[in-house]
């Protein structure tokens, strides 16, 4: 079978005009493999494909080649004997210098499908580490459960498998896990085997990525969960609404990924049209890039952007290596009979700084009262502005206003977030 090669120079009226292109490649019947290879000088160019028959993978800037065959696929793409017909080599133009980036794709088809590689071998289950706090208040028949909300595997462009995610995720002491690559979902098949082995419930999720800013959809199995990131923001959240699907906004005010992606309804205090698409609640508002939390703008931000917000916490981690460690914030989610989607659909959420064996202070909302655990001597501020000074390490304040609360230092500093 013959290979199909294009080759060029992308320049900045290219990437102005169309950040996504297209390279055809045309499968003959009875291919049993197809494999690409990009080379490129200069920039940042991404990497995917899809065939006749929809999503195929995504890689993104991780890596520059990628192989489909029947029983296996690079991390990334959906395995799958590859259709015959026409297929199309996806290039994201992410970065174009003014003097451009000379490329060229080798799309080659196979009769044969290689070998795969070897399943690295799991790694062994930690022990968990003892919670200082185990009588978290709760309704009867619900529990709070700790986890993180934003977390990357081989994938897209982690370098940990899924598995090892799970077991990390155990050992940093959570209960759940969403693992929300980029522009990809297929991690999702290999999440079963990984939450029976760590004990963690792992999450489907996709980070849907885009120059103009990222959002994490939550829930749903395999390729009909994928969501298709070249439609629009609001095609996004409709399509996650009628799968049953939770959508959030990811670090919204996150340097060159911060939201700014038109999306319906209009800010706090002024009235929507009848055909006015909602604003998806949940929203990602404690993420590393609040590097310091004294900077109010992403409570400023959640407000105008919904008041009914829900906060949520997430690491965006990716490497061992990197500063931020999992579970740095850890999102807790008042759950029922486990269903971690259901309390984040409700809107029962509180964010705190760490993960729970280190006791960072946190505020539950059970109900109409709030807690303040561990928080002795910080303030509690409410929608309203009016602020409580908290004395004790356990304190109730009951009939709390709705809206999202929060924890601070005296020196203004965000300790704790709920809904």
């Amino acid at each position: 079978m013959k290979a199909v090669v294009h080759r060029g120079r992308w320049t900045l009226e290219d990437r102005v005009s169309a950040p996504l292109r297209e390279l055809p490649v045309e499968l003959p019947p009875g291919c049993a493999a197809l494999s690409v290879e990009l080379s490129y000088e200069g920039g940042v160019v991404d990497l995917g494909c899809h065939g006749p028959d929809g999503f195929r993978g995504w890689s993104g800037g991780a890596r520059r080649t990628f192989t489909i065959a029947a029983g296996h696929a690079t991390p990334g793409y959906l395995p799958g004997e590859p259709e015959p017909g026409l297929w199309h080599v996806w290039l994201g133009l992410h970065r174009v210098p003014p003097e451009g980036v000379p490329y060229e794709v080798v799309a080659t088809p196979s009769g044969t499908a290689p070998a795969a590689p070897p399943e690295p071998a799991p790694p062994p289950v930690p022990e968990r580490p003892p919670r200082p706090r185990s009588d978290l208040p709760a309704p009867a028949g619900m529990r709070w459960l700790a986890g993180d909300l934003h977390a990357h595997t081989v994938h897209s462009d982690g370098t940990l498998t899924v598995t090892g995610l799970a077991c990390l995720a155990a050992a940093r002491g959570l209960d759940f896990l969403a693992v929300t690559d980029h522009n990809t979902v297929s991690h999702h098949a290999e999440l079963p085997a990984a939450a029976a082995h760590a004990g963690v419930a792992l999450l489907p999720g996709q980070e849907v990525t885009t120059d103009l800013g990222h959002a994490n959809v939550f829930g749903g199995e395999g390729r009909p969960a994928w969501v298709d990131f070249r439609r629009t923001a609001a095609e996004w959240a409709a399509l996650a609404a009628a799968r049953g699907q939770l959508m959030s906004i990811n670090h919204p005010l996150a340097g060159d990924c911060a939201w700014r992606h038109p999306l319906g309804g209009p800010p706090a205090g002024t009235e929507a049209g009848p055909d006015a698409p909602a604003r998806p609640r949940l929203a990602e508002i404690w993420h590393p890039s609040w590097c310091d939390r004294r900077w109010g703008a992403p409570l400023s931000w959640a407000r105008l952007w919904r008041p009914d917000a829900v906060p949520l916490g997430g690491s965006d981690f990716h490497d061992p290596a990197q500063a931020q460690r999992l579970g740095e914030p850890t999102t807790w989610v008042l759950a029922e009979d486990g269903d971690v989607l259901g309390g984040l659909a409700a809107g029962r959420t509180a964010v705190a700084a760490a993960p729970p064996q280190e006791g960072a202070p946190l505020l539950l909302r059970v109900e109409d009262d709030l807690f303040a655990l561990g928080a002795g001597g910080t303030v509690l501020v409410g929608p309203d502005g009016r602020r409580e000074v908290v004395r004790g390490e356990r304190v109730r304040f009951p009939s709390a206003d709705p809206g999202m609360h929060h924890l601070e230092s005296h020196e203004n500093e965000v300790m704790a977030l709920c809904g």
